[in-house]
């Protein structure tokens, strides 16, 4: 005798308890039970993750022992006298008797990997996970535990929707949830959500999206109005996939499809983003920038050009694999896009949080296609947008890695407002009080590229190359010929030694012999080591002295004054 997990789209993680055999009900694979629970209710065929009981949740991402129950404020029972075909004072009561919990929401303080935070975690199995005036009183709980003790807030979510029987009562919990978060992004508080399957209506749509980073397991669902509801409402069948995790994702609803395994050390991560920098942080690396036109060897503009778009040279992930331990990459602008030519997230520069942003072009023509060749959409420089503000929020410093050809010019570009979004950017970077460095390691293409080069150090390296617009376009626009590109480029000034004379960039970062693409690693290390003395130079500075010299720094070129600029 077999027994089946659940029926997929309905119950699927509820498992009856009468044999050893179940069946898995997304593949239809026998599960041998105990080996089931030993892989945290994940089918080792199919990948796909059942549901847990809340206990059961936290036992699997809080370290052992620490947990503390946090008791919210009691609440209304029965505020309407409801009754359907069962009255909801039974409802209540079968529900607290079949899981030996008194509502859908357990609160406490605990530490993952080391780092102290509060969980509110809702359990599936206690009326859907549905919310109701003790659910919205217990998130408010572990808002304000959080906020009280100046510590981060993980979200665990899993409900059907609103709690019906309550009413509009249960419709006021989305405010007040939604008041608690925002309390929590006034202090300055990392949120995080986890979504498992499934969230949808009340909680979807409040608390559950307005956490700084929401990872998702795999096949979790997520939405306002659940799939039944839809269908019925638009008469359509909805697509394969619709509303999963990874819809979610290609959408840049998400930030990160994490399995159970992953968890612990992706939590551990994140939560060690709130961290300061410990005392006497980057003393041990050696500033190789140069900062004087004049060490800098002349050489024709030509070559720099092609070195800078050679695809040996390292891209933004290339030097994250070098440089750090721990990033944890962030997708999606949150309104419905993710684009792969930026990339970003938070990262572990030696002990130092950081957020890391950058273009990402690729080595191959596959990747440079899947990239867009490292153009940006719109939703590319609102997503760097919001990394920028959650940087800012977390107190962390901002490294901007630039290699872009420039933004991308297509019609949907355009119908979704690119020069809204560079712009965006703009004020964001400029405004930020957290200090802010930015190294053009390849092509600096207009205004794709200053979009994340309002900086307080702007470097480029030896052999990249910066310009209002490609040699190309130039020369076909000017010289009515595509052939006289050299001509535009030195004309443009698009080299490091003639940026660095003009003041545009502060300081030029060495090329091993040959260029970058000789000897990635090296070049990596040689950035890194700017970046870090950069860092080193900036972090005791406060954010509105930062925030004054930034602004000064771009108020000053095109001037008489300038010093640097030919008159």
């Amino acid at each position: 005798m077999t027994t089946t997990v659940g029926v997929p789209g309905r119950d699927r993680g509820r498992v009856r308890d009468e044999t050893d055999w179940l069946t898995c009900p997304n593949c239809r694979m026998l599960l041998y039970r105990k080996k089931f629970e030993r892989l945290n209710r994940v089918c080792p065929d199919c990948g796909w993750h059942h549901r847990l009981a809340v206990s059961d949740r936290l036992d699997q991402v809080l370290d052992s022992g620490s947990a503390k129950p946090v008791e919210a404020a009691s609440s209304i029972r029965d505020p309407l006298g409801f009754t359907d075909l069962v009255s909801y004072v039974d409802r209540l009561d079968r529900a607290r008797s079949g899981t030996g919990l008194d509502d859908a929401v357990r609160v406490v303080r605990a530490t993952v990997c080391g780092h102290s935070v509060v969980v509110a975690a809702m359990d599936f199995r206690f009326l859907g996970g549905s919310m109701g005036a003790a659910e919205g009183e217990a998130v408010v709980a572990a808002a304000e535990t959080a906020l009280a003790h100046q510590l981060p807030l993980l979200l665990i979510t899993a409900s059907g929707g609103a709690r019906m029987q309550e009413g509009a009562l249960s419709l006021m919990q989305m405010a007040k949830t939604s008041n608690a978060m925002a309390a929590l992004g006034e202090a300055g508080l990392l949120t995080i959500t986890l979504v498992t399957d499934p969230t949808y209506g009340g909680v979807a749509a409040s608390f559950a999206t307005l956490s700084d980073v929401i990872v998702a397991e795999p096949g979790a669902r997520m939405g306002f109005a659940g799939p039944r509801v839809i269908e019925q409402t638009i008469r359509q069948r909805l697509p394969e996939g619709f509303q999963t995790a990874e819809f979610l994702l290609g959408h840049g609803l998400i930030d990160s499809i994490r399995t159970r395994k992953e968890l612990r050390q992706v939590l551990g991560i994140l939560l060690g983003a709130t961290r300061p920098a410990r005392t006497g942080w980057g003393d041990g690396s050696q500033d190789p920038v140069l900062r004087d036109p004049e060490l800098l060897a002349p050489q024709p503009v030509e070559r720099a050009v092609k070195l800078a778009r050679d695809l040996g040279r390292p891209t933004t992930m290339d030097h994250l694999a070098t440089w750090v331990s721990g990033f944890i990459e962030l997708h999606g602008d949150r309104v419905g896009a993710n684009c792969p030519a930026i990339v970003g997230g938070l990262a572990d520069l030696d002990g130092l949080p950081v957020m890391m942003i950058g273009h990402q072009k690729g080595h191959t023509t596959e990747e440079l296609v899947r990239r867009d060749f490292g153009m940006p959409s719109p939703a590319g420089y609102r997503k760097a947008a919001r990394l920028m503000r959650l940087a800012e929020k977390l107190r962390v410093p901002v490294v901007a890695l630039i290699d872009t050809p420039g933004a991308h010019p297509g019609l949907e570009a355009e119908r979704h407002g690119q020069a809204n979004a560079i712009s965006e950017c703009l004020r964001v970077m400029g405004g930020l009080t957290v200090p802010v460095v930015s190294v053009i390691t390849g092509e600096g293409g207009s205004g794709g590229a200053l979009a994340l080069a309002v900086a307080d150090r702007v470097l480029i390296c030896e052999n990249a190359t910066y310009s209002v617009i490609s040699p190309e376009g130039c020369a076909a626009i000017l010289w009515r010929s595509g052939e006289a590109a050299a001509d535009a480029a030195a004309a443009l000034g698009v080299d490091a030694r003639s940026l660095l004379s003009l003041g545009v960039v502060d300081g030029v970062v060495p090329e091993p012999s040959g260029g970058a693409h000789r000897d990635p690693v090296s070049a990596s290390e040689l950035v890194r080591d700017a970046v870090v003395c950069a860092l080193r130079e900036l972090l005791p500075v406060d954010g509105t002295s930062l925030v004054a010299a930034r602004r000064r720094r771009f108020r000053r070129f095109g001037t008489r004054d300038d010093g640097r600029a030919g008159g």
